[in-house]
Parts: structure tokens; sequence; C-alpha cells
């Protein structure tokens, strides 16, 4: 007895708290009994009927058919339609029923008819092809990056440099003061825009990252702002190992993103970096000295936005801390798998 009594309590606190709608009703589809979930699903009340869907409105009978295909089943898994709801409203509902009761003298027959609402899956699958239409416009980016870099450095830096050889030859044999004064400007020039190239070759992927891994990308990257700009950069890593190739990119390109938005905007001295592995997680830490932000006020930025999306392809989580007079602090946790 004492078991039935415990069995009864759970049984009860599930219906009460159970997402699902759940609700008993009879062959004339009188609600009978509702579980809150149901009350606010649809909104409907004890001693009302349960209203026909958008399937069983339109659908074909004959005249001793019951309409409602829920009941006319008896039994039915799960079903899939519009249910109508608050104020005339319609929800995309699955929906599953059966006979719990039959009394043939009486002709009375009642029915569980479980509603689950497909509103959150819906979403639920529209953030997932919302992330996975992202992937691929990162990873169509990062080649296009790849690609270009690579045609900066092996077909335009090629092509000056030869140039620049034929400069040195047409020099070699004119001898004529002027000119060679105008030779050497052009040099000048040429060799400024061969570093350019260098270096926009390298912002769009660096060669260290594909050859020698994330650490040694994020130290060239590191060397490069400390040559550009008066930062004080710290950089301390346990990570020994390559990680997976998208793993590596997204990483390099939100410390890259972070560091390029604190020479521009923080008034920074110091930054602090760290990429760190505990146990199966990788934690990265970027922190300035800098005048701050209002958090409220940057989220739709563009570049903390695309830094997200980045960790999200990783599926992991970003966390950013700033105010004004205080410098900003990101912090980012990824999961590392054994794949």
């Amino acid at each position: 007895m004492e078991n039935y009594h415990v069995d009864q309590k759970y049984l009860h606190q599930i219906f009460e708290h159970i997402q699902d709608g759940i609700i008993v009703m009879d062959q004339h589809r009188e609600i009978l009994i509702m579980n809150p979930a149901a009350k606010r699903l649809t909104g409907w009340k004890t001693g009302g009927s349960v209203p026909f869907c958008s399937y069983c409105k339109k659908r074909r009978v004959k005249d001793d058919n019951n309409r409602c295909y829920l009941i006319a089943r008896d039994e039915v898994p799960y079903f899939l339609s519009q249910m109508p709801v608050y104020h005339g409203n319609k929800l995309d509902v699955e929906m599953s029923t059966a006979l719990i009761y039959h009394d043939p003298k009486q002709h009375k027959k009642e029915y569980l008819l479980v509603l689950r609402d497909q509103t959150l899956r819906q979403k639920e699958e529209e953030v997932r092809m919302s992330k996975q239409m992202i992937k691929k416009l990162i990873e169509a980016q990062e080649k296009e990056h790849k690609r270009l870099a690579h045609e900066l450095h092996d077909g335009v830096s090629q092509s000056l440099y030869t140039v620049s050889v034929a400069l040195q030859a047409i020099e070699s044999r004119v001898d004529d003061a002027r000119l060679h004064e105008y030779l050497n400007e052009v040099r000048a020039e040429l060799e400024k825009a061969m570093s350019d190239i260098k270096a926009y070759s390298h912002q769009l992927r660096p060669t260290s990252l594909d050859g020698l891994g994330l650490v040694s990308a994020l130290e060239t990257l590191i060397e490069s702002v400390k040559n550009t700009s008066s930062l004080h950069i710290h950089f301390k890593t346990n990570v020994t190992e390559r990680l997976p190739s998208a793993m590596e990119i997204n990483i390099y390109r939100v410390i890259q993103e972070a560091l390029h938005n604190t020479v521009k905007y923080a008034d920074s001295h110091h930054v602090y970096i760290l990429l760190w592995k505990e146990h199966n997680q990788l934690i990265i830490e970027f922190q300035d000295d800098g005048k701050g932000f209002i958090l409220e006020q940057a989220k739709g930025g563009l570049g903390l936005q695309h830094m997200r999306e980045r960790i999200g392809q990783l599926n992991g989580s970003l966390y950013i801390e700033s105010e004004p007079g205080d410098g900003a602090r990101i912090t980012a946790k990824i999961l590392l798998t054994n794949s």
C-alpha cells in the first residue's frame, strides 16, 4: 500500500510539472482533466471541448465516421497538425492519443491526449541551420583568404620581385645620375609595396598557422602588433600540440580581432593573453588595461559578434566583461574531444 501511495505521488508530480500538455477527454472531445502545461499551451479549460485541428477540419469523412482523426483511430502514436489556441491563434503541435477507458455498456470512452509544442523544436532547428550556415560561410571565407594570400605571395610578390630585378639590370646599364636617383625612388616604392603585400598576405592567412600551428602563428601576430603599436603584450600558453585546423583558425581570428579592437579603441598599455589547456578544456583569456566600454552598447558590434560566431562554431562559450575605466576581459572555453 505504501508503494502505491509513493507511485501516486510521483505520478502527480510528473503530471503537474511535465512540459508536454496532458489532457483526458471523452469521445465527444470534452476535456475532463488537463495539466498546467496544457493550460499554458492552449488556453483551453476543463469542461470545454478540444477543437478540431487544421487537418481534421478539412479532411473528408463518411457520415458514420468521427471527424476527429485522433479519436477515429483510438490510438495515434504521433500526429503533426495545428491546433486553435488563444484568441484564434494556431499552434504547431505534435499530438498523440491512447484509449485509456472504455465502457461498452454506457458507450463511454476516455482518451489520453498528449500535446507537444513544435515551436521550440522549430526554433532549435532554425538555430541549428543558422549555425551550419555561419560555419559554411566562415569556411568559405577562410578558403578564399587562403587562396588570396597564396596569390599575393606567389603571384603578385613574385611579379614585383621580377620588376625589381629588371630595375637593377637597367640601372647597371645606364650611366645617368639623375636617372639613378629616380630609379632609387622607384625601387623604394616597390619595396614598400612588396612589404605591404607581405603584411596583407599574412593578415589574410598566416603561413605559420598552416605550417607550424596556432602558438607559432600567435607569437608572430603578437610581435607584429608590438612592432606597430605601443602595446606591451604578455602571452602565456601550455599548448604544445597541434589542434584541429578549424579550431586553430577560429581561435587565431578571435585573438586577432581582440588585439585589433584594443589597438584601435582601448587606449591600452598592457595586454595579457592566456591560451591554456586544462583537462579536456581549452581556455582563452584576453585582458587589457584600457578605458573599457559599456557592454550593452557594444553588444551589436560586428567584431564581438564575429568572435561569438567563431567560438560558437567550436561549440564553446564566450564571456565578455567590461566597464568604463576598467579595461576589458574576454574569456572563451572550448571543450576538447579525443577525435
